[in-house]
């Protein structure tokens, strides 16, 4: 089984409200590049991947106007994709919807929130997040996709598809603003993976196959404001010593040292000067029950894969279809 996480940026400005692909010279959400261009790159991107279920991070809108798993479906049979039927959970404000696209001969999937060790995640918990004894309502502003998937191997796992909340300082207008902005979006973030972590311990207490992949905004060593905290969510999600651990290959790299080479998921331009800055920012964790499957990771990027790096089509699909690049595991079932 291959399964993979991919952030697709302004998934949704691709297709109108019909659910339809534009495929034309519009500009696209992505700077300089059209939503025709977009879209093919896209195309290229899922045809190689050819999983047989993907995560997707920002992808169509849903609300009452739009239908993101129609988008989704239209895109898959635009280009003849297996992973062909989509699955959406709770649907969020931010033009960013999480959603799982899968083969449906190979995989059965189903929409499956629980309440195990923490609320749904479409509710809310109260928190005390800067020490005031005064604790705070926390949301997720795009709640994580809760899915029970089956293998035609008749193996079962549970799946939580997560985008937690971006620690840009977006709004500041100054320094002072920044510091604010980036220590609150922080201490939302860490509260969002603490209420993740909660639901991850009861999956793992019932010795569920667990997978938990998405987008976490986040990783060891990210920024000068985990210090002021002493941990980054995606530590808190994967454990920190208390019962089982969830494994990633990349966080565990990108933990185990302070200063080298570490694996890098995605890639920004950052102003005034316009060099581009990679982070690692998206995850697949797995339970011991998953790891012990064969578990083999590979992050599908440009230049650092050799598959890809010589694979000319490839690697510029990947750069003009988003910021972000796929995250596969394979399994053997």
């Amino acid at each position: 089984m291959k399964i993979a996480t991919y952030n697709v940026e302004w998934f949704s400005n691709l297709f109108d409200d019909a659910g339809q692909l534009y495929d034309d010279g519009g500009w696209s959400g992505r700077r300089d590049v059209t939503r025709a261009e977009q879209t093919a790159a896209l195309g290229i991107v899922f045809q190689k991947m050819d999983a047989d279920g993907i995560m997707v991070v920002e992808g169509p809108d849903s609300h009452a106007r739009r239908d993101g798993v129609k988008a989704l479906e239209n895109f898959a049979a635009r280009f003849d994709l297996r992973a062909r039927k989509a699955v959406i959970g709770f649907v969020n404000e931010t033009q960013q919807e999480i959603l799982f696209l899968y083969d449906p001969d190979v995989l059965t999937v189903t929409h499956d929130p629980r309440t195990d060790g923490a609320p749904r995640f479409d509710e809310s918990v109260k928190m005390d997040l800067d020490v005031d004894a005064q604790p705070e309502t926390i949301r997720w502003s795009k709640p994580p996709l809760e899915i029970e998937v089956t293998h035609t191997s008749g193996t079962t796992f549970r799946m939580i598809g997560v985008h937690a909340k971006s620690k840009a300082p977006h709004g500041a207008r100054n320094k002072a603003e920044v510091m604010r902005i980036s220590i609150a979006n922080r201490r939302k973030q860490l509260a969002q993976c603490i209420w993740l972590r909660r639901r991850v311990a009861a999956h793992l207490e019932a010795g569920d196959n667990l997978v938990v992949m998405g987008d976490f905004n986040d990783g060891p060593g990210l920024d000068e404001y985990e210090k002021l905290f002493g941990r980054s969510g995606v530590e808190i999600v994967l454990g920190e010593g208390e019962g089982e651990q969830l494994f990633d290959p990349h966080a565990r790299m990108a933990l185990s040292q302070r200063i080298g080479a570490t694996p890098v998921t995605a890639r920004f331009k950052i102003p005034p000067e316009g060099r581009y800055l990679s982070a690692l920012l998206d995850y697949i964790m797995v339970s011991n029950s998953v790891l012990k499957m064969g578990a083999k990771w590979t992050i599908l990027h440009p230049f650092d894969d050799p598959v890809c790096f010589n694979d000319k089509d490839m690697c510029a699909a990947l750069l003009t279809a988003s910021d972000h690049y796929p995250v596969l595991l394979s399994l053997d079932l």
